[in-house]
């Protein structure tokens, strides 16, 4: 470190002569990173584990090695491997991909903030931090440190495998993306401090799959400890497959480990939907893999879990979109009525009827809205009460939402993602200038919710002055607060919709 010490000493030398300002410097257990100066200091590809290549593929994330001197971390870490038509961010993909940003003010380094960990979603097959959507640096100016990681996805973060199970001391395969976010969370607690964060306010925040990711992670032991809060955007509670189906789809691909070790992440792609096994009757036209119960990073069935209040105990927000399924229904090939009749009988049996008397379609016109309705009852709106009934049971503060917003006053409903330019503040992301640009609306509530998610972090409360009192869940009631152009408190989203729903699928 001595060395490290004579080069940070020379950078603030030359900075000082230069009449500018030093790089901001900061010292991880690592080693040194230098970020980018700014009102909002940026750190961006700091190594949080070992790269898992090689040997490395398909184990447990190993601790980041040590290095000398000063790491460059102006730039953002590779995108891990997925395939070509998913990745956003313009970065190139690697296996050597466990990295993670930091978002932090540049006064009071000593404050000791309150920590916003942010967990991406793309349906556990893609996804990176650097997407333009994700930058922290807005919500950061809200008073917070904010973080973003890449972890493991598709067949080389969930594959299952006999073998792999063999060599894993816990007996256990398949959950490698989990295992990395979980070392993502434990590098916060050991370096945040540093970056002026306060290690004992820490709430992980996720949409989608890393929404469901949270879920997951609140029902796992070797998540306790790891963050105070929890705020999860549109999760899914999908009934995950054993361990021994995982293996014996796993061993479809080959049942040599060190053979699929060898092959490259070309070859591994090509089985990216394949390598899993088939979800049972599912509802929508695609199925994406996810993390299984395993035994170890997940000893049950979340949707069991839940039920049972078998949580890790931490302050919670949870909620879902207006249209959550809209996203999923692809207009060229939009069910006509007779087909959305058909396809609800063979899902919902003898909740059929009922699910079809609440999302009525008289007509092939509005067959796809009545579907798209159902989706997003089956998928997310029922996980994301069943989150909020079951860590309202462990006794801590919970609170539900639902996002109505239609962006720019569309007069569309939002759909699956539209609340994240709010949340993030960032309204220019490349996927998003195809919708309408902001107005003083969008601008007011993205204020509202970035001083809501903020507030939380810092106090488990996410009530500010710019929104209503926001009502602590209860089961018997569903309060929810709307988070829309007039944001107010309601009660019982849904709830007679997905009661048919629930009625249909669940056991």
């Amino acid at each position: 470190m001595r060395g490290a010490r004579t080069l940070l000493a020379l950078a603030a030398g030359l900075a000082a002569a230069a009449g500018v300002a030093a790089p901001p410097i900061v010292r991880t257990e690592a080693g040194a990173v230098q970020g980018s100066d700014g009102p909002i200091l940026a750190f961006k590809g700091i190594p949080y584990a070992a790269p898992p290549v090689g040997a490395g593929r398909w184990r447990p994330p190993a601790p980041a090695p040590h290095w000398s001197g000063v790491r460059d971390a102006t730039r953002f870490g590779n995108d891990c491997v997925q395939s070509p038509w998913i990745v956003s961010s313009g970065q190139p993909t690697s296996e050597d991909c466990l990295t993670l940003n930091v978002w932090t003010p540049a006064t009071g380094r000593d404050a000791h903030r309150p920590v916003l960990v942010f967990v991406y979603g793309g349906g556990f097959i893609g996804g990176t931090s650097a997407y333009a959507l994700y930058d922290g640096a807005a919500l950061a100016a809200q008073g917070a440190v904010v973080v973003s990681f890449n972890y493991r996805i598709g067949i080389l973060g969930f594959l299952a495998h006999p073998m792999l199970t063999a060599e894993s001391p816990r007996h256990a395969s398949g959950n490698y993306g989990l295992l990395d976010q979980i070392a993502a969370l434990r590098w916060v607690r050991a370096n945040i401090r540093a970056f002026g964060g306060d290690p004992r306010r820490v709430t992980v925040f996720g949409e989608s799959a890393g929404a469901a990711s949270i879920a997951m992670l609140l029902t796992s032991p070797l998540a306790r400890g790891l963050f105070t809060g929890a705020i999860l955007e549109s999760p899914v509670l999908p009934e995950l497959a054993d361990l021994a189906s995982a293996e014996r789809a796993g061993a479809r691909l080959g049942a040599d480990i060190a053979e699929l070790r060898a092959a490259t992440p070309e070859q591994l792609l090509a089985h990216n939907l394949d390598f899993f096994p088939a979800a049972v009757a599912p509802l929508m036209p695609m199925a994406f893999p996810s993390p299984i119960e395993d035994g170890y990073v997940l000893p049950r069935q979340p949707r069991a879990a839940y039920a049972r209040g078998e949580l890790l105990a931490v302050a919670a927000i949870v909620g879902c979109n207006a249209d959550e399924g809209r996203m999923f229904v692809d207009p060229a090939q939009a069910p006509t009525a007779v087909q959305y009749r058909a396809w609800a009988e063979q899902h919902f049996g003898a909740a059929a009827a009922d699910v079809l008397r609440l999302n009525p379609a008289p007509s092939d016109a509005v067959a796809a809205g009545a579907y798209a309705a159902v989706i997003g009852d089956a998928e997310f709106v029922s996980a994301a009460r069943a989150v909020a009934r079951g860590l309202a049971r462990r006794q801590r503060p919970t609170y539900a939402y639902v996002f109505t917003r239609d962006l720019g006053g569309s007069g569309v409903p939002a759909t699956h993602s539209e609340e994240l330019p709010h949340v993030f503040g960032n309204f220019a992301a490349p996927d998003f200038t195809r919708h309408p640009p902001p107005d003083a609306i969008d601008r007011r509530l993205s204020a509202a919710l970035q001083a809501s998610w903020v507030h939380f972090a810092a106090s488990g409360d996410p009530t500010v002055a710019a929104l209503p009192r926001w009502p602590r869940y209860d089961a018997a009631t569903d309060p929810y607060l709307e988070l829309g152009a007039t944001p107010r408190v309601a009660a019982g989203y849904r709830r007679e919709s997905v009661d048919a729903v629930e009625r249909g699928l669940l056991p």
